[in-house]
């Protein structure tokens, strides 16, 4: 019975030891959570409206101060150490940054001995102007002893801070960070004429509305996305300044520039002017000149590639314009026979009869990617297939003629007089299609 009562007493024991240890525990835990929510937020070095600021200046040792004024417009520009356009999205972050500069947290309320943080002699100043001539000017001091932040206060506040990497490097730009980098500063959403001229051909692109049209060497049919590519490559053109050294990469460039082979020239029209931009390759390298600002700068290699470019290679390769449109009407005359559908509604129909879908939106697609293999100016006989297309409501209408020579095929649009070569594949498959056109199925019919 002893033996019995001892062993239901250290069951009993180990009960209650094993409750209070779990009850000092949360009591730690939850100790420590109240600790940290109760810790205050870190505190704001500085606290500002971005409206209000109308300069920064920024010291760093050894370097040249790098300088930013707003005008009278609200435009940031870079007025020291030369002055050059900024880079307004850039410098607008910039001025969020430092307008509300928040630490990661407060180390000491005042420091007897600056020395040890480095802030004697900063590495990094930042003194910020506001409109009503007040100055406030920010120290960065040494890196931290663990690498992961810097010391940093505000003069003519006894505190000193510790501020992230990430926030000491958010401050730490040189010109080569705030410059506006772009060579061309058109509104390439309303440029009216591009000039494209390079060792192969000048070429002269025209827009109406959004569509682009071939002008020189002879008014053709433009791909509208191999234009507006060009136009997105000369709106993202900028100066590649990564590893820049001012001075000697100037000097680089510029003589790389001078002894590399001319690839293109592009002229750009809007309602401001005209922007010009030379480019030229040296070995793999490329290099450019703008009328907008001064200097020669190396650029991407998309720039110069989007530039190296041929006539047919801005052509519209496609027979149709109607592209993703719904035609109305598509008539075709394939030798002795004969195939006219119209749209009706929703339906599709031929002779008085409903016409399947399915078959006609086939033939649509197979008229749809007819696209010459090449351009050529010459072959075109006597036709033996001919397609005609309305589309828009019937404001459009386009007509394609096509001839055999052989085992070619050569067509051309009705009133124009350019070639297209197209592949046999491509005819075979659009007089199948058409042949597979059926009625549509009836209707089962109600008992």
């Amino acid at each position: 019975m002893k033996l019995h009562g001892l062993m239901i007493a250290a069951v009993v024991l180990a009960a209650l030891s094993g409750t209070l240890y779990w009850s000092n525990h949360h009591k730690e835990a939850d100790s420590v959570a109240s600790t940290a929510s109760s810790a205050p937020p870190a505190p704001k070095i500085l606290t500002l409206e971005e409206d209000d600021i109308s300069g920064i200046d920024l010291k760093k040792n050894g370097q040249q101060e790098v300088a930013l004024a707003k005008n009278d417009a609200g435009k940031w520009r870079i007025t020291e150490p030369e002055p050059l356009g900024a880079d307004q999205a850039t410098v607008s972050s910039f001025v969020s940054i430092v307008a509300s500069l928040s630490s990661d947290r407060l180390l000491a309320d005042k420091a007897d001995d600056l020395h040890q943080y480095g802030l004697v002699k900063p590495p990094l100043e930042v003194v910020v102007t506001t409109k009503d001539q007040k100055s406030h000017r920010l120290l960065v001091g040494d890196e931290t002893p663990t690498g992961h932040g810097a010391f940093a206060m505000l003069e003519g506040d006894p505190r000193v801070f510790i501020i992230t990497s990430y926030t000491k490097s958010s401050l730490d730009k040189s010109p080569s960070d705030l410059r506006d980098k772009r060579l061309m500063t058109s509104d390439f959403d309303k440029v009216s004429q591009i000039e494209l001229s390079t060792k192969k051909q000048n070429l002269t692109f025209g827009r109406n509305r959004q569509e682009w049209q071939i002008l020189k060497p002879k008014p053709l049919r433009a791909d509208n996305y191999q234009v507006e590519d060009l136009v997105r490559r000369l709106r993202e053109a900028k100066m590649d300044l990564s590893g820049s050294k001012p001075g000697a990469d100037q000097k680089k460039a510029a003589a790389a520039f001078a002894s590399g082979a001319a690839l293109a020239t592009v002229k750009v029209v809007d309602a401001s002017g005209v922007q010009e931009l030379q480019v030229r390759k040296n070995k793999d390298d490329y290099y450019a000149k703008s009328t907008l600002v001064p200097g020669v700068y190396k650029v991407s290699s998309e720039l110069g590639q989007g530039l190296d470019k041929s006539l047919d290679d801005f052509r519209n390769k496609k027979l149709f314009d109607f592209g993703f449109d719904e035609p109305s009407k598509l008539e075709m005359h394939d030798g002795s026979k004969t195939y006219v559908f119209a749209k009706g509604g929703q339906d599709w129909w031929a002779g008085g009869k409903r016409m399947d879908s399915t078959s006609v939106q086939s033939l649509i697609d197979k008229v749809r990617e007819l696209s010459a293999t090449k351009f050529v100016d010459s072959g075109f006989t006597t036709a033996v297939l001919d397609v005609a297309v309305s589309s828009n409501d019937g404001k459009r209408v386009e007509k394609v003629e096509i001839s055999k020579a052989g085992d070619r095929y050569i067509a051309k649009r009705e009133n124009e007089s350019p070639l297209y070569e197209i592949d046999p594949a491509a005819v075979s498959d659009l007089q199948k299609s058409a042949g597979d056109v059926k009625p549509a199925p009836q209707a089962a019919a109600k008992k």
